[in-house]
């Protein structure tokens, strides 16, 4: 019997959404799962909320299904001229506060190489078709962990330093 490929693609683009759901809602409703104590913040700094005040930014990937400092995650970003209305887009998490996170969006708009407040960030595996991103640092949004849509990619160290000593020269973090 042979293959019928295009048959097996007209069911695979019919079906895939409602498979897609059937995940979503698998996953929402699984437990969490335990994780081990936060690591404490090195020694001098303090921690605060991700809404502001000093903060803590350190660099702990962990590809486990939680966002992590480090890690470009997708998430609802509200416009700042209308909160009520937004669109879902990468975020670098830059750091977290329980289940609170610190993060900055990405851009893929090349309008935004050498704008104040906007850092070329290169680029990676959270953009499909492989465009420059830049990270904004003059907002920085406070993500509580419940919306978070997906985990995108793992910012390389060098990378994620650099936005994070942009960061604190901006807020004058420590």
């Amino acid at each position: 019997m042979a293959l019928d490929w295009r048959r097996a693609a007209r069911l695979l683009a019919r079906e895939a959404p409602r498979l897609v759901r059937e995940v979503q809602r698998a996953r929402a409703a699984r437990p969490a799962t335990p994780r081990p104590a936060p690591r404490r913040a090195p020694s001098g700094a303090r921690r605060s909320a991700p809404g502001g005040g000093d903060r803590v930014l350190a660099y702990a990937p962990d590809l486990d299904g939680r966002a992590d400092p480090g890690e470009v995650v997708w998430t609802w970003v509200a416009y700042e001229d209308d909160p009520a209305q937004g669109k879902d887009r990468p975020v670098l998490v830059v750091g977290r506060d329980g289940d609170r996170l610190a993060g900055v969006m990405l851009s893929s708009n090349a309008e935004r190489d050498g704008q104040r407040d906007w850092l070329a960030l290169g680029t990676g595996p959270w953009d499909r078709d492989g465009r420059p991103s830049w990270v904004r640092l003059d907002r920085v949004l406070d993500v509580p962990e419940g919306g978070i849509r997906r985990e995108g990619a793992v910012l390389d160290r060098a990378r994620f330093d650099r936005v994070a000593d942009a960061l604190r020269r901006q807020h004058g973090w420590s």
